[in-house]
């Protein structure tokens, strides 16, 4: 076998970094959890570095309460990871801009995702949970430690809307309910 020369060996090694920078480009653009690729879309656990780094900028009392959710839900055996928490005003509004690119208006998209101002990600009060069995189980034990699905449409987000041990209001249809930060008149018992 004959040896590889220096520029064949610069060559692949520049291929190699070339493929894992754009591994990470197209994780971070869509989103390892999307991807099936999170830890715990993979049944594991959230690690508690992980929780404490997704709950970085989070209000300090909901953060506890997040932190005591996961904690339960381990216990439970069921796996619980933050995928969203506390966002910039720059984040949230790029994800707006997306939402209205692919609705096709700002009333479309406030469905799914609101603008800076309306937004409680912003505020650090609002956090979003995956995987699947995790936010199912949150939304039946959520509200033992204060947290509450907020919209019928988006069973992945919740919101520090009770004191711990309340009950949760009912359900808003989804995010265009929600006016300048609070919630509309539309929630029956839950």
């Amino acid at each position: 076998m004959a040896p590889t020369s220096r520029a064949t060996l610069a060559r692949r090694l520049t291929a190699l970094v070339v493929a894992a920078v754009l591994t990470l480009a197209v994780l971070t653009l869509v989103g390892a959890d999307r991807l099936g690729l999170g830890a715990a879309s993979a049944g594991e656990v959230q690690s508690p570095a992980a929780l404490e780094a997704a709950l970085v900028g989070v209000d300090a009392t909901f953060a506890d309460r997040v932190s005591a959710a996961h904690e339960a839900a381990a216990a439970a055996g069921v796996p619980l990871a933050i995928t969203s928490g506390a966002r910039s005003v720059a984040e949230q509004q790029r994800l707006f801009d997306e939402g209205v690119a692919e609705h096709g208006s700002a009333e479309a998209a406030s469905r799914w995702v609101l603008p800076p101002d309306r937004s409680a990600h912003v505020l650090g009060k609002a956090v979003d949970v995956g995987p699947a069995e995790g936010w199912r189980w949150l939304g039946e034990h959520g509200a033992e430690q204060g947290l509450c699905q907020v919209y019928e449409n988006e069973p992945w987000h919740f919101e520090p809307l009770v004191e711990p041990g309340g009950t949760c209001p009912g359900l808003e249809p989804d995010a265009s309910h929600t006016v300048g930060g609070e919630r509309g008149a539309g929630r029956s018992g839950r």
